[in-house]
């Protein structure tokens, strides 16, 4: 066993039986490779046979537990036998890296163990463009034997699931130098390092404004991946110093080259930062790209040719759809509007959902900035144009603020808001089914799976209820420290993060 894993007495023990029992039980193979149900991005899972319950401390239903740094926003994906979760450099697993270090940590499905670790050193310009502590927030997407993660520097950056125990693949090789501060020398890579295939810095390439730390599930679509940029406003809050930067970015996966990008001038009218992460729907037999901007809008754009090759400069892409998420809001010199807890325009920190022919969006004021306002909506998908006027089904008024993407199934959705609520209300009409009052609030979102509802809050408290109309608590337990991430679901295992620590819960 690896001693950078940070296993220590039972824990030893735990992780060997487990591979035991892992060795005499093939998993399924139910991955779960990017944040959200397949390219709709619904929070829920078809996994069955999960555990009703848990508890670390006396380890009912603990498969494994390992620690991560000292803050964890992300939420984990499981691909191929891999876990991949971002995390600080709190607890350095390698002595050679110490610091403030953004970090992706990739573990071994069966035991916990360390198999690798991207660590990226922080940008030292300005904290605001990246946050100190806060470490890599944005979760990974896997596909095949490539990890495809949006670092807290602002970087695309294309991985080899294998680490560098296949060897430095390439074309990139220059890990030692990527992997350490500008002013410092480059540290050698190890047994324990990433191997980078491809990156691209956004900052450079792009002309984005990070702004606190970067949040962005990439959707793969054929040999394309699109993203939100993470662009936003400087330290002031009140002022875009790259009004010309993109919002939406279309990347090619082979080699990392921007291929396309938004033409809706979307940052002059960034509230705060771009934050939520594209979705696809087919709408009218097609496929369509939807994604919600840093102004409150919500794009659909045409999904570029498979054939499309790079060209110089950049194209521009138009969007064929929109909707404005609060058309009451102010429009122009939204800066004005800043610590406005009654006016001010909306944001959308979550990922638009997709299912049986709507959309489904939780949003609102600010979470830090913003009015105390927020709605859950569902939208008509169809159609060209402005559909503002014509093309909202219903809206439903959450607490003061949300982060939520929505979970839906069985005609039931579910959000959770800032003012420590989990919301369940029936998509056909809108109306509110039920309320559980949590204890913290929520950052992350509300999974369904195994026909459970589970939800973890800031407080650190982690609760799973009947998916069902009828209200009941199945279970809920104080975890060690707040919960920012989602909870996710693979291979008849519940994986809920802390921000210090990832659960692998399952049945013995």
């Amino acid at each position: 066993m690896n001693p950078s894993t940070s296993l220590r007495g039972s824990d030893v023990l735990v992780a060997f039986s487990t591979l035991l029992i892992a060795l005499a039980s093939p998993l399924s193979a139910a991955d779960h490779p990017q944040l959200g149900q397949a390219w709709t991005r619904n929070q829920t899972s078809a996994e069955t046979g999960l555990a009703d319950s848990f508890n670390p401390t006396n380890r009912q239903n603990i498969r494994w537990s390992i620690r991560l740094g000292t803050e964890s926003h992300s939420s984990p994906v499981i691909a191929n036998g891999r876990v991949l979760i971002g995390t600080n450099n709190g607890e350095p697993r390698d002595a050679r890296h110490q610091g403030d270090r953004g970090v992706l940590m990739c573990f071994h499905e069966s035991t916990g163990e360390l198999a690798w670790q991207l660590v990226v050193p922080k940008r030292t310009e300005d904290p605001y463009l990246d946050w100190p502590k806060s470490g890599i927030s944005s979760p990974a997407t896997v596909e095949g034997n490539r990890v495809y993660i949006v670092t807290s520097r602002g970087e695309v950056v294309c991985l080899d699931l294998a680490g560098l125990s296949n060897g430095n693949d390439g074309p990139f090789t220059d890990e030692a130098r990527l992997q350490s501060p500008a002013d410092q020398p480059a540290i050698p890579t190890g047994p324990l390092d990433a191997d980078v295939i491809w990156h691209t810095d956004l900052t450079r390439d792009a002309g984005i404004w990070s702004h606190d730390a970067a949040h962005t599930s990439i959707l793969i679509h054929g040999d394309h991946l699109y993203l939100n940029s993470g662009t936003g406003v400087d330290n002031t809050h009140k002022k875009i110093r790259t009004p010309d930067a993109p919002s939406l970015l279309v990347l090619d996966k082979k080699t990392g080259r921007i291929l396309a990008r938004d033409d809706e001038n979307i940052a002059p009218r960034i509230f705060h930062c771009t934050w939520s992460s594209p979705s696809l729907a087919r709408v009218d037999g097609k496929e369509r790209l939807f994604f919600a901007g840093g102004d409150g809008v919500l794009y659909g754009f045409d999904l570029l040719p498979k054939s499309f090759q790079t060209a110089t400069p950049i194209p521009r892409i138009k969007a064929t759809w929109k909707f404005d998420f609060d058309p009451e809001a102010p429009k122009d010199e939204v800066h004005r509007y800043n610590s406005n807890k009654a006016v001010s325009p909306s944001n959308i920190y979550g990922m638009p959902v997709w299912h049986e022919g709507r959309l489904y969006v939780a949003g609102g004021g600010d979470w830090f900035w913003g009015k105390n306002n927020a709605w859950l909506k569902s939208i008509n998908p169809s159609g060209t144009g402005d559909v503002t006027p014509t093309h909202l089904i219903w809206s439903t008024p959450l607490g003061r603020h949300t982060m939520a993407t929505p979970a839906v199934q069985d005609g039931l959705v579910y959000a959770a808001d800032s003012m420590r609520v989990l919301h369940c209300i029936d998509a056909a009409s809108g109306q509110t089914v039920w309320t559980q009052e949590l204890k913290g609030e929520a950052w992350g979102s509300a999974l369904i799976a195994d026909g459970r509802v589970h939800i973890g809050t800031r407080r650190g408290d982690f609760w799973i209820l009947a998916h069902s109309r009828e209200k009941r608590v199945l279970h809920q337990i104080d975890l060690d420290a707040p919960i920012s991430a989602t909870p996710v679901a693979a291979n008849k295992t519940l994986y809920v993060a802390t921000m210090k620590t990832l659960h692998a819960i399952a049945l013995p």
